[in-house]
C-alpha cells in the first residue's frame, strides 16, 4: 500500500496552480486506501460514499472511479478518499421551482445540482471561481464535447508566456485542464468562455480556485454529460 506523507501530498497539490480552464500539470497522486492513516496521512483510494435510498427512486446507480478505457483514452482513476464526502455524487432532497433536467450551480457551498422529479436532485460536488471570477447568472448548454481541446486565453499567455505553445490548442487527454467532458455555455447571447467540464486535479473538489469555469471530477463529469442535452438550463446562484 502506497502513502503520502501529508507535507509530500500538499507540496504536489499545491505546485499544481490550474485556474478555471487552464494549464496541464503533473499526474494526481497515486491510489491506495483508506483515506488517513492513524498519523493523518492522506491515502487514496477509488471507494466513494454510498448513494442514499433516494437513488433507486430515480433509478441512479453507483458509478466507477476507477482508471478505464473511454473510448480511445484512458480515464485515470480518481482518488475519491480524498474529496470530502459531502462532495461526492449523492441523490437529495431539493425542492426547487426549476423544471426537472435544469442544471443549478450553488457557488456557495460548491454544489451542482441536476434537478429531477418530486423535489429531488442528483447532486454533484464541484470546485468554482476564486474571489471576483465567480460566475452567476443564466446560461445554457450549446456545445458538448468528449476529452475536448484546451486553448489558452490571451491572458493566461499574457501572465504565463509558456503556454503560448498551447495557443493552437491543446488535444484531449489525461492532463488536459477540461478534462475528459466540457459542456460549453452561452450566457448572454455569447461564449463568455464558462465552461463545466472534467478536472486533472480532483483533490481541489470542493475548493474556490478557477476562473469562473466549473469543475467536477472527470468521472462525474461523463456521468452528467450522458444525462444533459444541448439547449440544458443552467443557473449559477
Amino acid at each position: 500500500m502506497m502513502t503520502l506523507s501529508r507535507r509530500g501530498f500538499l507540496a504536489s497539490a499545491g505546485a499544481l496552480a490550474l485556474a478555471g480552464c487552464e494549464a496541464p500539470q503533473p499526474a494526481a497522486p497515486a491510489l491506495s486506501e483508506p483515506r488517513f492513516t492513524e498519523d493523518g496521512r492522506p491515502i487514496a483510494t477509488t471507494r466513494a460514499e454510498p448513494l442514499s435510498d433516494l437513488a433507486a427512486r430515480f433509478d441512479i446507480t453507483p458509478i466507477s472511479y476507477e482508471e478505464r478505457l473511454d473510448g480511445n483514452r484512458t480515464l485515470p482513476a480518481t482518488g475519491m478518499s480524498l474529496i470530502p464526502p459531502q462532495f461526492h455524487r449523492q441523490v437529495v432532497a431539493y425542492p426547487s421551482s426549476q423544471a426537472p433536467g435544469t442544471i443549478l450551480v450553488q457557488n456557495s457551498t460548491r454544489h451542482l445540482f441536476l434537478i429531477l422529479d418530486d423535489g429531488h436532485a442528483l447532486r454533484y460536488g464541484i470546485s468554482v471561481g476564486r474571489e471576483g471570477l465567480t460566475w452567476r447568472g443564466r446560461g445554457h448548454i450549446y456545445r458538448r464535447a468528449e476529452w475536448p481541446t484546451w486553448t489558452p486565453t490571451a491572458r493566461m499567455i499574457r501572465e504565463d508566456p509558456g503556454l503560448s505553445r498551447f495557443a493552437g490548442g491543446m488535444p484531449g487527454g489525461p492532463r488536459n485542464p477540461l478534462g475528459a467532458r466540457a459542456l460549453y455555455l452561452m450566457s448572454g447571447g455569447r461564449d463568455q468562455g464558462y465552461r463545466i467540464h472534467g478536472t486533472p486535479e480532483y483533490w481541489k473538489i470542493g475548493e474556490y480556485v478557477s476562473s469562473g469555469c466549473i469543475r467536477m471530477v472527470n468521472q462525474d463529469a461523463i456521468d452528467l454529460y450522458e444525462r444533459v442535452p444541448i439547449g440544458t438550463q443552467v443557473i449559477t446562484i
